[in-house]
């Protein structure tokens, strides 16, 4: 079954819990099955169902730091997503109760961190879906980049991070500094490069974060935060003539 199918065809927040899962609840007479946390697979199963509704929780929140949604950032939500034209309408309902519901993004970003506390790569992909969908109209908005700093203060990620995260949503592989990308200062010998970009490579391969519990349907997306930091270790390459 689908991400898809787990979510809007059962009351996926019968097994998730949390504010999440009472979110969900608020949305649940939409819904009419219910997905088993204890079936085969089941611990999978939730966690990939938990990282999919927080991206749309947290992409909501995410909308209210603005004060507004444009048809640029509703085009990179759906592309994040690749969600069924027939169940946009279900998601639609997901987002707009957590636009209008009145608690703060940090209960179920802490929610997220604790699920995936053992599993940092998922959670930097989280986090870079949000600045994806940030970064559609071309600039990521003051209000947005204190959410996503807010954001990843929960997830106990650095400052580094932040910036290298929204400089590979932002990253345009002639323009853009390929260090802050791979992480690493220009001081870095070719060694320490080379190093990290093996690291990053392993860490956030998609197969490895779709076991740790990446849904299927974000593979795409993940595909394109690995080229980019592919390009931007070839572009250091070219720079210093390393093969």
């Amino acid at each position: 079954m689908s991400i898809w199918g787990k979510i809007l065809g059962g009351a996926a927040g019968f097994a998730i819990g949390g504010p999440l899962g009472a979110l969900i609840g608020a949305v649940g007479g939409h819904f009419v099955d219910r997905l088993k946390s204890d079936s085969e697979g089941g611990r999978e199963n939730q966690k990939s169902v938990t990282f999919t509704i927080a991206v749309i929780v947290l992409g909501a929140k995410m909308a209210k730091a603005d004060g507004h949604v444009t048809p640029d950032e509703v085009s990179a939500f759906k592309e994040v997503f690749r969600v069924p034209p027939d169940e946009m309408k279900n998601v639609s309902r997901i987002f707009n109760q957590a636009r209008r519901d009145s608690a703060g993004y940090e209960m179920y970003a802490r929610q997220v961190a604790g699920m995936f506390k053992d599993d940092p790569a998922v959670l930097e992909e989280l986090l870079w879906c949000l600045a994806y969908i940030a970064k559609a109209d071309g600039h990521i908005h003051p209000g947005e980049l204190q959410f996503l700093r807010g954001v990843s203060d929960i997830f106990g990620f650095d400052q580094a991070t932040v910036e290298r995260v929204t400089a590979i949503a932002m990253s345009d592989s002639e323009t853009d500094d390929p260090y802050v990308i791979m992480g690493v200062p220009r001081s870095a010998s070719d060694d320490e490069i080379k190093a990290a970009h093996r690291k990053l490579v392993i860490e956030h391969h998609p197969d490895k974060l779709i076991a740790q519990g990446l849904p299927e349907e974000f593979v795409e997306i993940a595909n394109q935060k690995l080229a980019a930091i592919n390009a931007a270790f070839d572009k250091i390459k070219r720079e210093r003539g390393l093969t």
